[in-house]
């Protein structure tokens, strides 16, 4: 099991995310159709078309999956362990969309019947032991999160991004994009 306190470095977590390729969300690979870092670069490719001027968005796209390779096994702690692991280098911001990115999944399946029946069945089985659906409760707090807008197009784009040979750039060329949010 890996365990990463933090990421220092670009190198790092650019390593990092070249060693999520192979590396799937569910051990037996019965979860997702595309390994972690294929599925991560759909999402940030996805949200760079739909958002082009806000990076940060579109890094937490490529980086919310990480915290299946740091703590393999974790569904219900992956957004939490990977938003840990970029805080320091990438920002609240980004460490925050990569930990709401599961809360978005609670939230939409609790408010959006048809974007929870369209969950791949992968998402379908790790809801229950993120938390099931949302509570009202959880649902009012939640709408009031400063973040809630952009956590939820971070999910729509992570559901979306399970595409079996999509091409989309390559890991390297995120580099800059990845160097600018951490310089910011």
């Amino acid at each position: 099991m890996t365990r990463v306190t933090n990421i220092a470095t670009v190198d790092d977590l650019m390593t990092l995310l070249a060693d999520c390729e192979d590396a799937w969300d569910m051990p037996d690979r019965s979860g997702d159709p595309v390994d972690i870092l294929d599925h991560d670069r759909q999402c940030a490719e996805i949200l760079r078309q739909q958002h082009p001027d806000d990076e940060e968005l579109q890094v937490a796209g490529l980086v919310h999956d990480i915290g299946h390779v740091l703590f393999p096994g974790d569904d219900a702690g992956h957004g939490v362990h990977g938003a840990n692991a970029v805080r320091e280098l990438l920002g609240d911001r980004v460490a925050r969309l990569v930990e709401l990115h599961v809360t978005a999944k609670r939230y939409l399946a609790a408010t959006d019947a048809a974007h929870a029946s369209a969950l791949s069945p992968s998402s379908q089985r790790t809801l229950i032991a993120q938390g099931g659906p949302m509570t009202p409760a959880e649902i009012t707090a939640f709408e009031a999160d400063p973040d809630f807008e952009a956590a939820l197009t971070l999910r729509r784009a992570d559901d979306a991004g399970k595409v079996i040979g999509l091409t989309v750039h390559p890991l390297g060329w995120w580099r800059p994009i990845i160097a600018r949010v951490a310089a910011a």
